[in-house]
This record gives structure tokens, sequence and C-alpha cells, in this order.
């Protein structure tokens, strides 16, 4: 028996003088099961830029990153106002996150600061959870005392191993529980305290009862980024890159060929946003404009948001609220 198949133009097809409709089944790839398959299926540095909210995520995917990190520094600084002294907790950080890793179900998947778990192991299971609930694709947390601060701050403090590793063992019995692919970073900030060896010793212990990626905060030498890599390999590891913080400056061409996995960088956007805003507003105090350059409209920042898929949504729907455009 002969099948004849004829497509015609419109995307309708025949099958044997019969005209058929199309049927396409889209299914949305979850965002941790997305980035586990990046770490799994390719060798490629996925490089995430730090955001800290809605229109520094959309800027990100605008430029085409293929991962994002939702950092606390950036999280405390812009919902808060505050420094990263373990301030945010976990609403403040799970609310920024959900509302980043679902601008776009189709995006790039978001790493997500989980700073200490925000308490003891009946806590890390609630974070967890809930960072599953709202669409995170991967999340870090680390061994420093509930009275943490920013990892490139002097002056910091761990618990003991038994207690990070009870941390680590609460993260994975949850995700284990829930079904989820949702990645499960070990970060330790022992460096200082302890020095290199007890930071692998620590990594180890996490590697071993089931983190799957690993981070030695704070670096002090390319050299010794490179010894983690080896000593730890072939065991991911993701670098936190924070430029003019504890660690020399890498580049993502130098951390690929050290062999990370994974690079974030934390201060990305909420640095240059700091920049920007001030020489603006000095500008306005001085010269009594903000001075934005020609072309630069509100249109142009609501494109950037999502404005032209909104206006799709509502004339698709059958309302004429757009009719005329905006």
């Amino acid at each position: 028996m002969t099948i004849t198949i004829t497509v015609e133009k419109d995307g309708y097809y025949e099958v044997n003088g019969t005209r058929q409709e199309p049927t396409v089944s889209l299914y949305v790839i979850p965002a941790a099961s997305k980035l586990r398959r990046m770490l799994k299926d390719t060798k490629d540095l996925i490089v995430c830029p730090g955001v800290y909210d809605g229109l520094s995520a959309r800027i990100a995917m605008e430029v085409g990153f293929k991962g994002l990190y939702m950092t606390g520094a950036g999280t405390t600084a812009s919902r808060l106002g505050m420094a990263d002294l373990g301030l945010a907790q976990l609403h403040d950080m799970k609310t920024n996150a959900e509302m980043i890793a679902n601008l776009d179900p189709f995006g790039p998947p978001l790493i997500a600061d989980m700073d200490t778990g925000y308490g003891g192991p009946l806590m890390v299971s609630k974070s967890v959870q809930q960072y599953i609930q709202a669409g995170v694709a991967g999340f870090h947390i680390e061994d420093q005392i509930q009275n943490k601060r920013c990892g490139h701050l002097n002056g910091k403090k761990v618990v003991g191993l038994e207690e990070y590793l009870m941390r680590i063992r609460a993260a994975k019995l949850t995700k284990d529980r829930l079904h989820s692919d949702i990645v499960l970073i070990a970060r330790t900030d022992a460096l200082q305290q302890h020095g290199y060896d007890e930071c692998i010793r620590r990594l180890k212990a996490a590697r071993d009862i089931g983190a799957d990626v690993g981070l030695l905060e704070g670096f002090t030498s390319k050299e010794q980024a490179r010894q983690a890599v080896q000593d730890l390999a072939p065991w991911p590891l993701l670098l936190n890159m924070v430029e003019n913080g504890a660690s020399p400056l890498i580049t993502t061409k130098e951390a690929e060929e050290m062999g990370f996995r994974i690079m974030i960088f934390s201060f990305a956007t909420i640095t240059p946003a700091y920049m920007g805003i001030k020489a603006t507003l000095e500008r306005l105090k001085t010269d009594g404009v903000v001075g934005v350059p020609e072309g630069l409209g509100p249109r142009t920042i609501f494109e950037v948001c999502g404005l032209m898929d909104s206006m799709k949504v509502d004339t698709e729907s059958g309302n004429d609220g757009f009719a005329e455009g905006v």
C-alpha cells in the first residue's frame, strides 16, 4: 500500500487525498531537568549572570544567557535595602526567585542562593520544597553560621562538619521525596576559618551523601581554584566570580579551561545598576535632567519586559484593548 502525504503552505497536509489539520504537542521541560541535562549532556561552561529583580533578569534573557543566578546579596539590597548579613529570609528569597523563574517558562533555568537553609533540618526541608514549587532549577546551601554574611566579606564563621552535612542531607531527602530534578549545590565558606584542606574534606563529604555540584567560596588564587577542580574531579564544580571581591579575577575562558562546569557572577547586574543610577541622579541634581539617550523611551523598557507578548495574549483572547497599538 502506498501512502501519499502532501504538505500545503498553510501548514495543513493531505494523507491519500484527505485533508488533515496539523496537531502539535508541546511539552515544557521543567527548568530543573533542563539544568541537569545541561550538566550531563554537554561539557560547556554554564555562565549565569547574577540578577536581582525582574528587569535585570529580563535583560539577561534578552542578551541570550543560557542560565541565570538569583543573588542573595542583590536580593537583600534590592528588596530590603540592606547589606548581605543574613537579613533576607526564606520568604524574601523564595518570592523573588519564584518571580524570576516564571518570567518565561521556556527561558533559561534559574539557580538561586539559599544561604544556610534558614534553620535546622525541618526549615531546610521547607526551604527546598518552596524552591521546587517556585520553579527554581538549582540552589546552593552553605555551611556558615545562621548569623552569616556575604561570602566575600571578612570574619565569616562556619558550623561544624556534622551540622553542615545535616543541612545537605535534609535538602537531598526533600528533593528525593518530591521526585524533583532540582540541582543541589553544596557550598563551603570554610576557607577563611579552616583552610583549603578542610574545604575539600567538607565538599567530598557533601558529594558522598548526594550533592550534585560543589562550590568552594572565596578562592585566594587561580592555582587554588584549578587545584580544587582536580581534587574533586569528576564531580562538577561551580565558580562564583565576584570582581573586586576576595578572589582574583577569573574569566569565563579561564574557568572553562580549569574545568569548572557552572560560573555565576553574583554582582553582574547590581553593581552596574548602582553605577548607572548614581551617575544619572547626580546629573539630575546638578543639570536638572536625567539625560536619557534619544530613542530610549518607556516603550523600549516595556518591550524588554514582555510588552509584545502581553499584547498578543490580550488580542488573541478576543479583546480589542490594543487594537490601536500602544
